[in-house]
This record gives structure tokens, sequence and C-alpha cells, in this order.
């Protein structure tokens, strides 16, 4: 009885010496800043920073807009990656402006960096204060092939 549950014992603890274990350094780096550029349109996204807070900065021609934490940058995961949005025109009476930026999933190299291409999605709701006008198609969409990096860094 006692040399059966000692080859037991001895099966068990041999299984479990080839399970591959990851040292603490052998972590895999996950990417939380990405840096994007396209056609006049610059965008900075971090997933957190030194407050704790996400932050996403969008520039065009006209105006640099900066946002911060979840009530000003939604996300959303979606099979086709993670959906950031932020709304960078507000307007009383004709509607508002999106803009969405498309992040895939990206596994970094041992330089903690990848190169990434997305696209940015800038959405105009339209809307009317007279109600007969709020008919037909109420969004239109522009999209913007954007390229820039992915990258892990420590806040």
């Amino acid at each position: 009885m006692q040399t059966r549950n000692l080859i037991g014992s001895c099966t068990l603890g041999i299984l479990l010496t080839t399970i591959p274990v990851l040292s603490a350094n052998a972590s895999e780096a996950v990417a939380n800043l990405y840096q994007f550029q396209g056609k006049n349109i610059s965008i900075t996204y971090s997933t957190t920073s030194f407050i704790g807070k996400p932050l996403f900065t969008y520039k065009d021609k006209q105006q640099t807009l900066n946002f911060t934490g979840n009530e000003q940058i939604r996300s959303v995961e979606t099979e086709i990656g993670t959906l950031v949005t932020v709304t960078i025109r507000r307007t009383v009476d004709t509607g508002n402006t999106l803009f969405t930026l498309l992040l895939p999933r990206v596994k970094l190299n041992n330089s903690n960096s990848a190169t990434v291409e997305t696209k940015g999605i800038t959405t105009t709701n339209l809307f009317s204060v007279i109600p007969k006008f709020n008919q037909g198609q109420r969004q239109t969409y522009t999209i913007i092939p954007l390229t820039g990096t992915a990258q892990s860094v420590a806040f």
C-alpha cells in the first residue's frame, strides 16, 4: 500500500516538474501607450497614467483636445479590437462629432514596442431642433488611416 502511494507521489512530482513556469522577469509586457499619425491628425492614448486614469490627446489642423478618465474616454472591447471614443465637438442644435480609435490587439517584441497600422473614425451625429428634419441617416463617417507605435511604459 505504501509502495503504491510512493509511486503515485513520484509520478505526480515528475509531471509537475515538466510544466513550464514563467519567472517574474519573463512576464509578457502589455501595451499601454499608443501614438498615431495620419493625414492632418495625431493621436496619443494611454490606458493609464501617473494619475491612474487613461489619457487621450486628439490633434488636428484646427484644435488640440486633451481627455482624461473613463467619463471622457469611452472604450469598448469588440471582436475587431478595442474601440476608444472621445467627443471632439459638441453643439446644442446641430449634433456632435465623435472620434473613435480602432485599437487592434498587439503583442510587443523584446523592446516592448511594436509598429501598428489602424483606423480612426470621425462620426458626425446630425440633429435638428426641428423634428421633421430628424429623418433619414443621422450619422456620417470619415475613415482616417493611422500608423504609429504601441509601447509598454511604466507609469
